[in-house]
């Protein structure tokens, strides 16, 4: 097991590259949009946030799921692959808050993504979500998708009372610099793997009744989410052929 630091700009750029991944059997994104706000802020105040888990292997997974409303590309088979064990939620977090390349698919809610710095703000979170990311008041407040989009950066900074662009500056310093904490494990025995997710998944939020199974079945050649979807599409194309033959 191996521990490390990684800067937020290093983690994006893994996730842009196919690098980190997130196996079936893990959840979905589950944070609501003020907590999103609050971890962003712990980075920002360098409060302690947890460190993320990562399993690295040479062999790709059969089923893989997206990373909240990112579908991640394919890594370079050159490559090893660290999947995300623990810590999901918050690199899923920081990646929708700070990138820029990917576009969201269209099925799922982002408003949480539009989160924005507020200047000269007096709250003791000084971190607001914007529905309307093209129509806010540039005098009054930074948005994070910037902070590492220089050309932007300086584009938004370039008019601004100097007072103002130094808020600026601190904050895209702080983010910068900070660090996430990395514990890195290399292992090609996949029958360990559901076993450490679920062991570390106790401490945090609750699994329900079907993550558990999905977890405690898992295996390279079988995937409960995978087999639950495919059933589902079977049984919604036959009770559609049905329907039809009813109605002719």
């Amino acid at each position: 097991m191996a521990d490390t630091y990684c800067f937020i700009k290093d983690l994006i750029n893994d996730l842009e590259r196919g690098r980190i991944k997130i196996p079936s059997f893990q959840r979905g994104f589950v944070w609501e949009p003020n907590r999103v706000a609050y971890f962003i802020d712990s980075i920002y105040k360098g409060f302690p946030f947890g460190s993320v888990l990562l399993w690295r292997t040479k062999n790709p997974l059969r089923t893989e799921r997206n990373l909240g409303p990112y579908r991640l590309p394919e890594n370079d088979p050159e490559y090893p692959i660290d999947y995300v064990l623990d810590g999901q939620q918050r690199i899923t977090s920081i990646f929708g808050i700070f990138q820029n390349s990917l576009i969201a698919e269209e099925d799922e809610g982002t408003d949480w993504t539009n989160l924005f710095f507020e200047l000269n703000s007096k709250e003791s979170v000084p971190f607001k979500h914007i529905n309307d990311f093209t129509n806010y008041d540039n005098q009054k407040f930074f948005p994070l998708k910037y902070v590492f989009n220089s050309p932007k950066y300086r584009q938004l900074t370039r008019n601004l009372d100097e007072s103002l662009a130094q808020q600026i500056d601190n904050l895209v310093e702080k983010f910068t610099k900070a660090r996430i904490p990395v514990e890195r494990f290399e292992s090609e025995e996949r029958k360990y793997v559901a076993t450490v997710f679920e062991r570390i998944n106790r401490q945090g939020v609750e699994l329900d009744t079907f993550q558990l199974l999905s977890v405690w079945n898992w295996s390279e050649d079988f995937d409960l989410q995978e087999k639950f979807k495919e059933l589902t599409e079977d049984y919604n194309h036959l009770a559609l052929k049905k329907s039809v033959q009813i109605y002719f």
